[in-house]
């Protein structure tokens, strides 16, 4: 698969509604702690494949990670195993750039970068 065959968005293109839809964050704990978008799933790249069940299997999963890097290849697995996974453009470094909502895990203002 390559990155043309992943369908992609851009930030300011993931719903806003988490009742249909999924932002999963597939970053890293250090960097979810620092920010990221309000309702968000966290599950590290790393631990998705046994994980996988805490995911909506019926709903739009959209992907994202600092840059898109980690992001793609979570579309890629979760496409293959029937998910209907979509690529976030730009990540959490865009996501920030576009000014849309963080929140941290602790007393410091939410950011990526």
């Amino acid at each position: 698969m390559s990155f043309s065959d992943v369908p992609t968005v851009s930030v300011d293109d993931v719903p806003a509604d988490t009742a249909e839809a999924v932002l999963l964050d597939v970053r890293e704990d250090d960097e979810w702690a620092l920010g990221h978008a309000p309702g968000a799933l966290h599950i590290p790249l790393a631990d998705i494949p046994a994980r996988a069940e805490e995911i909506d299997m019926d709903a739009e999963v959209y992907v994202i990670c600092r840059q898109g890097g980690r992001s793609l290849r979570a579309v890629e697995y979760l496409n293959r195993i029937g998910y209907d996974a979509i690529f976030v453009d730009g990540g959490m470094a865009a996501w920030q750039k576009n000014a849309l909502p963080l929140v941290s895990e602790g007393d410091t203002p939410a950011k990526i970068y």
